[in-house]
């Protein structure tokens, strides 16, 4: 049996403004603790014996925790498009709306369409990728949409279409 694994499916390169300070601010706090577990390992590395010492076995892979993300970010940022301009048709769904869906059993649930890098589902917020939001794009209100699940194809019906920026951000 061979290590190989196919390369994942390549992401979307769309963000809202929004996602993409996000990610320039988590940059720059990570060039900032990096520099303090640098300090950190250099002082547990001091204190001898590093085969046996768990605070220095700590360090280094919290550095290269920090140093994989930031390769990462500095390779994806400048890939991103940000979209901040609304659609034309702001009756329709696409990338940034809000949209308010009712299943069979009458259940409201509202979901964003963002990038797969400000993926926060506990924020009701998925990805452009997932076979939601595929479903849901270019619908407009009143239309379904179905989508495929684990437990068979399940049946939404759009309610309400928005974009506006949320609170806090």
């Amino acid at each position: 049996m061979s290590r190989y694994r196919p390369p994942a499916p390549k992401k979307s390169a769309y963000i809202t403004a929004q996602g993409y300070r996000a990610l320039e601010d988590e940059l720059k706090g990570l060039w900032t603790r990096r520099a303090d577990v640098t300090q950190a390992l250099s002082e547990a590395a001091a204190e001898g014996d590093r085969s046996e010492n768990a605070e220095y076995i700590y360090r280094k892979k919290e550095l290269r925790e920090i140093d994989r993300r930031i390769r990462y970010l500095q390779k994806r940022l400048p890939d991103l498009h940000v979209v901040s301009a609304r659609p034309s048709d702001p009756d329709r769904v696409f990338f940034g709306a809000w949209v308010t869906l009712e299943d069979d059993k009458g259940a409201e649930v509202t979901y964003r369409i963002v990038g797969p890098d400000e993926l926060d589902p506990a924020r009701g917020w998925i990805s452009m990728d997932s076979p939601m939001a595929r479903a849901l794009m270019k619908k407009a209100v009143d239309d379904e949409a179905a989508v495929a699940t684990p437990a068979g194809e399940a049946r939404y019906y759009i309610v309400d279409v928005r974009y506006e920026q949320e609170e806090g951000l």
